[in-house]
């Protein structure tokens, strides 16, 4: 019997595999949201630093090196606001946040839908398999300055474009708030379509427009184009660009 006894020992000893330690996910990512998609976001990871001493925790978010940008599924992430109700526009002088300065009123995703569609929003993402779990908005004490650049536009799509200058890419975002003035005679023409009549002498236009506007002559054109725009770096916000006369 004791062969038997050892072959079955054997056996089972053999059969039994070490269950694998489950992956740990990955550390949370601070940056500006961008709506990507229905549903979606996206965010270039930046570096976050907490500042206390101001009542409630502030920061400053910063650029970080070799960063790469994501794109999350948020339908199904908790979402906590920084502000006392979810569908409050601004702080109104009154904040909800944890002691880590973390937006702790708790919201649905409709409502970072609706904050995206407003402009690039500070959060904390903790994020598994390309969805976002937890999203928490933050406060932040400076935004960066406005810079204003020359450079070539092309669409990446109806609320991103791609900027750049020399050897510098940058994607910005844009919302109903950027401004967009034209050289050309209306503001629904393609792009520098007619006679510069809304050129001032740099070739800059002067006809305001809206962001709309701004999406509906980019889609006539194939090539990136020759503006001058205003923009936020590190939120990446396309605040103002101006049709330039000219070819790119």
């Amino acid at each position: 019997m004791r062969p038997l006894a050892y072959a079955i020992t054997f056996a089972l000893s053999t059969s039994v595999v070490p269950a694998q330690a489950a992956s740990a996910p990955p550390a949370p990512v601070y940056g500006y949201a961008w709506p990507d998609g229905q549903g979606h976001l996206r965010i270039m990871p930046r570096s976050a630093t907490p500042l206390h001493g101001r009542g409630h925790v502030q920061y400053t978010i910063k650029s970080l090196n070799g960063a790469k940008e994501l794109r999350l599924d948020y339908t199904g992430a908790s979402y906590g606001r920084v502000t006392v109700a979810c569908d409050l526009k601004e702080t109104e002088g009154r904040v909800a946040v944890d002691r880590e300065g973390l937006g702790r009123t708790r919201c649905e995703p409709a409502d970072l839908a609706d904050a995206l569609a407003r402009g690039p929003v500070p959060v904390r993402v903790e994020h598994q398999d390309g969805k976002a779990t937890r999203i928490n908005e933050l406060l932040v004490a400076e935004r960066p300055d406005p810079r204003t650049a020359r450079g070539t536009i092309s669409r990446i799509n109806d609320t991103t474009v791609l900027f750049a200058t020399g050897a510098t890419r940058i994607r910005l975002g844009y919302t109903y708030a950027t401004g967009f003035q034209r050289t050309t005679a209306r503001c629904g023409d393609t792009w520098l379509a007619g006679r510069p009549v809304n050129a001032d002498r740099n070739g800059l236009g002067k006809k305001n427009c809206t962001s709309a506007e701004l999406t509906k002559a980019l889609k006539t054109v194939k090539h990136p184009v020759l503006v001058k725009i205003d923009y936020t770096p590190g939120a990446d916000s396309l605040n103002h660009v101006w049709e330039i006369y000219g070819d790119a």
